[in-house]
């Protein structure tokens, strides 16, 4: 067998060598066993596993490297709690498979809370990507597992090792990312056959209006306004910081670009609050009114 090609970065533009074909396909002759990605600046690609060239967009907004912005995000329950401070929390994992032995991706992993939690629950390797210094500064100095590692990396112009991964997950990043059905590409090649792609991104409902907000009418009712839906793209909101930038899609076209990309819907789910965890804390209860966020586990 020929040796393997090394590539230069995991951001690079790549095909192997040893295969002069390019497309999105994964081909028979790593049988879901592509080589291991401790090393992410000198990754072996093994003959016959090729992903597509595409030309990279825009870099994604990296509101979170901001002084005042991070400083902000670094004061919310979730970024001192970490998935126990995540009320959406055991409906996610509920949708994940056991952890023992996988090579997982985590797509904006922010902090690390989901890198460390799949190491410590028997992932064999665990690669945590994110745009954000800051973030991954804090993650490495909150991680000792050797199999876990973190780079920086743009998602939008991010190029993966065909056949690399057993399971893909990303909380709350996917809707600031423009070019959604080329990163699902991306992941779709990465992972091998029967992996799952499991998420969460806010709900198109939630995201929707271009001025979000609650409605209070006379009788001190709460509604949240729908409009714009049909209007997809840029929502430009206040969030901590002035000018975030995010994506708006109609719920059809998020659920249809992952089936175009050749993924089985296997669960989605319009989050709400269980009612112990209203009864633990009331202030949920307006997630009831309306969807915030949308989960989904799906499979190559």
């Amino acid at each position: 067998m020929a040796r393997p090609a090394k590539l230069a970065k995991i951001s690079d533009l790549f095909c192997c060598t040893a295969c002069p074909a390019i497309d999105d396909t994964c081909v028979a002759p790593c049988e879901g066993e592509a080589p291991q990605l401790f090393q992410l600046h000198d990754i072996p690609c093994p003959p016959g596993l090729h992903t597509n060239l595409i030309e990279p967009p825009d870099m994604t907004q990296n509101i979170y490297d901001d002084p005042i912005f991070f400083q902000a995000y670094s004061q919310m329950g979730r970024s001192l709690g970490g998935l126990d401070a995540a009320p959406e929390w055991p409906a996610l994992q509920a949708l994940l498979p056991p952890m023992n032995g996988l090579r997982v991706l985590d797509l904006g992993c922010g902090y690390g809370w989901f890198s460390r939690w799949a190491s410590e629950h028997g992932a064999r390797q665990v690669v945590g990507l994110d745009v954000s210094q800051k973030m991954l500064a804090t993650a490495r100095a909150t991680t000792s597992a050797p199999n876990v590692q973190y780079q920086q990396e743009d998602l939008e112009q991010l190029r993966l090792p065909a056949c690399s991964f057993d399971l893909a997950y990303s909380s709350l990043a996917l809707h600031y990312i423009k070019d959604l059905p080329g990163l699902f590409a991306q992941v779709y090649a990465a992972l091998v056959p029967g992996a799952r792609l499991v998420f969460s991104i806010e709900h198109p409902i939630f995201m929707a209006p271009r001025n979000p907000g609650w409605q209070v009418d006379a009788q001190g009712r709460q509604s949240w306004p729908v409009d714009s839906y049909q209007q997809e793209g840029e929502r430009v909101t206040h969030w901590l910081a002035e000018g975030v930038i995010k994506q708006h899609r109609t719920l059809g076209t998020l659920l249809n670009t992952l089936i175009d990309t050749g993924f089985n819907l296997r669960h989605v789910q319009e989050w709400g609050p269980t009612a112990q965890q209203i009864e633990d804390l009331p202030a949920l209860a307006e997630e009831r009114v309306r969807p915030m966020l949308l989960l989904v586990a799906a499979q190559r």
